[in-house]
């Protein structure tokens, strides 16, 4: 693998290799399993494939943001490894609990009920959550996307601390390799959100079943939120992620260290 990453590095095109190693993060295991919720998110409102493109489009543009703005941060003259280090102990462990939590209330396990003194009507807080997320899923797309870029694992972390600011440094092109960066990690999130969103829909209207449907999709979101949020716990609390994360900063530190070529 650091053999690959040299080769991306020497390469003459270096938007391209921002975009190569963004396509290889999204296989890397935090960016892997928070894709998995984020497909069912941004796929959940079947009912409206314009919906299911703008959240695709609004969680990739909070990707941008998030990789781009952390990257003028080191342009700006902040140290590397100690960023690095800060985002590999708190973001993952820290998504596992998020996402447990964004699931149960998806779900509406808890039900807190808030009295509305302009109506004098009793309701369900936790069904007015719901019902503005609904209205505004794509300003949650545009969080998630940011939220989950900056989870970084060890190997997601060798990729962009260890490859792509370094590279973002190195060449005149700047800003540009984060974000081509950011778009490939995206990219394959929004397509097979559209496809399932395309192809449920069309089944769903063949049986006259669109709100059943919908209704099932949301539950089937949540539960992916619970389920993956579980795994990543496990993984992180057990200490499986963290026996590699020496061997991926002494990877790292080799690739910091050398030359970049321009």
């Amino acid at each position: 693998m650091l053999e690959q990453l040299q080769l991306l590095d020497n390469n003459t095109f270096p938007t391209i290799t921002a975009f190569l190693l963004g396509l290889m993060t999204t296989i890397s295991p935090c960016p892997f399993c928070t894709n998995i919720t984020a497909i069912s998110f941004i796929s959940k409102d079947v009912k409206h494939k314009r919906n299911v493109l703008l959240n695709g489009l609004m969680y990739a543009l909070g990707k941008i943001v998030a990789y781009s703005g952390l990257a003028l941060v080191f342009l700006l003259g902040a140290d590397i490894l100690h960023i690095q280090h800060f985002f590999e102990t708190y973001g993952e462990p820290a998504m596992g609990p998020f996402l447990i939590v964004c699931g149960i209330f998806m779900l509406g396990v808890f039900k807190f009920h808030h009295h509305d003194t302009h109506h004098h009507e009793q309701g369900s807080f936790n069904d007015r959550i719901i019902q503005k997320s609904k209205a505004g899923s794509w300003w949650w797309a545009f969080l998630l996307g940011i939220i989950f870029s900056l989870a970084f694992c060890p190997y997601s972390g060798v990729l962009y601390f260890g490859m792509l600011i370094p590279m973002t440094l190195a060449q005149p092109a700047g800003l540009l390799l984060p974000i081509s960066f950011a778009i490939a990690t995206g990219l394959p999130v929004i397509i097979i959100a559209f496809a399932i969103a395309y192809s449920v829909s069309g089944v769903s209207r063949l049986t006259n079943k669109m709100p059943a449907v919908e209704t099932w999709f949301r539950r089937v979101c949540a539960i992916l939120f619970i389920l993956v949020g579980c795994y990543i716990c496990i993984s992180v609390f057990s200490g499986h992620d963290h026996d590699h994360e020496h061997q991926h900063q002494i990877e790292y530190r080799h690739l910091h260290e050398r030359p970049l070529s321009r």
